[in-house]
């Protein structure tokens, strides 16, 4: 008798064992891992435009940017390679959320700070987020000394103030696309007739081509509206278009690229972009991105 109790125990025992394993596959299966979208753009930027990537913790972006002058200047001006502007800037990594860099251009002798939050990342399982979004914010300071034609009385007059709301999906392995709704607040604007205050949507996307190229687009149009009662963009400048694409190699990322705009900052090809594609006032540009790891534990992942 003590023996067919002691098997029905074990029985009960192995039952039991049994549907606890069965229970946590389905668990498995119910509750499957998150896997968050990765790589929505190559780099920190789309073009001109930031994108909702991050440098990651502890990572050092070095970036160099040009912008030749127009195609049609013609052959004297060498079709605008005899002219161009340049931006440097550095980026760093606080976490792999959050990123600080700055920035200075030789046009307006521009000075350039800037944060970046990642908020929510894109992710695929049970109740998953359909969007990445990331926060910016940005700062910058002419440094030009002043002028009859544009005369600054104090240095608070020099800074402009950007916010962004950067929301990307990355839709497959090929197509990623951004919107990018933009408030820009400048202390100081060229006349009276021109508001302080600019609003913009940035729309921007990315196709694949190959595992290292890519093709970008961005356009930015600025909204026919501004908090001051009256007053609109000034209708001499344009609303940017850029088109590019991406070439990754190991560390390095490549971006060759037109654009209607020269400057490359918020400021400068939001609100300032005075050339127009159907007249032919495109320029070549590129950016050169150099990537530098200061993480030990944590090998760079190219």
């Amino acid at each position: 008798m003590k023996n067919v109790i002691g098997t029905i125990v074990l029985v009960l025992i192995h039952l039991l064992a049994s549907g606890q394993d069965l229970l946590d596959e389905l668990d498995k299966v119910a509750k499957p891992k998150k896997a968050f979208a990765a790589a929505t753009f190559k780099s920190t930027r789309i073009i001109n435009g930031h994108s909702v990537e991050t440098i990651a913790r502890n990572h050092l972006d070095f970036r160099i940017a040009h912008r030749f002058g127009m195609l049609n200047d013609g052959a004297y001006n060498f079709f605008g390679l005899d002219q161009a502007t340049m931006r440097m800037s550095f980026e760093y990594g606080v976490t792999d959320k959050l990123m600080l860099g700055f920035g200075r251009s030789t046009s307006q002798k521009a000075f350039d700070y800037f944060a970046k939050y990642k908020i929510v990342r894109q992710s695929s399982a049970n109740g998953g987020i359909p969007v990445s979004i990331t926060a910016f914010g940005a700062i910058d300071a002419i440094s030009l000394n002043t002028s009859p034609q544009f005369k600054f009385y104090n240095n608070m007059e020099r800074l402009t103030y950007v916010g962004q709301l950067l929301i990307a999906r990355k839709f497959g392995e090929r197509l990623s696309m951004q919107l990018s709704p933009t408030f820009i607040h400048r202390n100081k604007v060229e006349t009276s007739a021109d508001p302080n205050d600019i609003f913009a949507l940035g729309l921007g996307g990315r196709i694949k081509i190959s595992k290292r190229t890519s093709f970008n687009a961005e356009y930015f149009y600025r909204l026919p509206f501004s908090l001051e009662k009256g007053l609109q963009p000034n209708p001499a400048y344009h609303n940017s278009l850029s088109l590019g694409f991406d070439i990754e190699t190991g560390g390095h990322v490549f971006q060759l690229h037109f654009t209607n705009s020269p400057g490359m900052i918020e400021r400068q090809f939001i609100t300032q972009t005075e050339g127009q594609w159907g007249k032919g006032d495109v320029h070549y540009g590129f950016n050169i991105s150099r990537t530098f790891s200061f993480d030990k534990k944590k090998k760079y992942e190219k």
